[in-house]
Order: C-alpha cells, then sequence, then structure tokens
C-alpha cells in the first residue's frame, strides 16, 4: 500500500485528502516543460479559490517531486516561488518552457491539460 506522500506525488486523488494535499497531487501531474496556472488548479478541484492553491503550493513539502514551479497565474506571469521568481524562471527555461518575454510562459505552447 503506497505512503500518503507517494500517493501525491503519483498525482493520485484519494478520499481523506484535505485540500492542500489534493493541490499537491494535481500539481504533481504537471510534466516537465509544461505549465499549469493557479486557476486550473482550483477549477480541477470544484472551487474558485486559486489563491488557496497559491497558498497551499506556498507550503509544499514535496518539491521538487511537486514541481510548484510549473504553475503560474492565468495571464502566463510568473509569481510565487519560495526561491525567488529568478529561481524560477530558470528552472522552467531549463525545462524548455516557452516565453512570450521574462516574466510570461507562452501559455499557448506550454499549457498542460488537468485531468
Amino acid at each position: 500500500m503506497p505512503t500518503p506522500r507517494q500517493t501525491i506525488e503519483q498525482g493520485c486523488l484519494t478520499p481523506g485528502m484535505n485540500f492542500h494535499e489534493k493541490v499537491w497531487a494535481l500539481t504533481a501531474r504537471i510534466p516537465q516543460g509544461k505549465v499549469a496556472t493557479y486557476g486550473q488548479i482550483a477549477a480541477a478541484l470544484g472551487t474558485r479559490a486559486a489563491r488557496a492553491v497559491g497558498q497551499a503550493l506556498h507550503h509544499n513539502p514535496y518539491a521538487p517531486q511537486v514541481p510548484c514551479h510549473r504553475v503560474v497565474a492565468s495571464t502566463g506571469h510568473l509569481n510565487g516561488f519560495a526561491e525567488g521568481l529568478d529561481a524560477k524562471r530558470k528552472l522552467l527555461r531549463a525545462e524548455g518552457v516557452a516565453f512570450r518575454d521574462d516574466d510570461h510562459v507562452d501559455l499557448s505552447a506550454c499549457r498542460f491539460a488537468l485531468k
């Protein structure tokens, strides 16, 4: 039987998970070179609480296996990364994420459809 950590890192949602655990599990599904938005994650959880998603990711104990750097604002703007935006930008560029400019990823090229 998988541990709660393994369940989250595998991107599985299970009964009894709290909101943060569900956010982390969905974030674990985002593949290298792709991004999702805070709003996408919120919508996948049946809520409009994109800021609460950001707070959950701020407390992510599973990084880098749960890649919170792959979550951006609905405009593609980089924000909310504990290591700083330069580090987030560097990680995303190293993964091949396309950018429109230094502060915005190109969502049309790299948005991941959460399931």
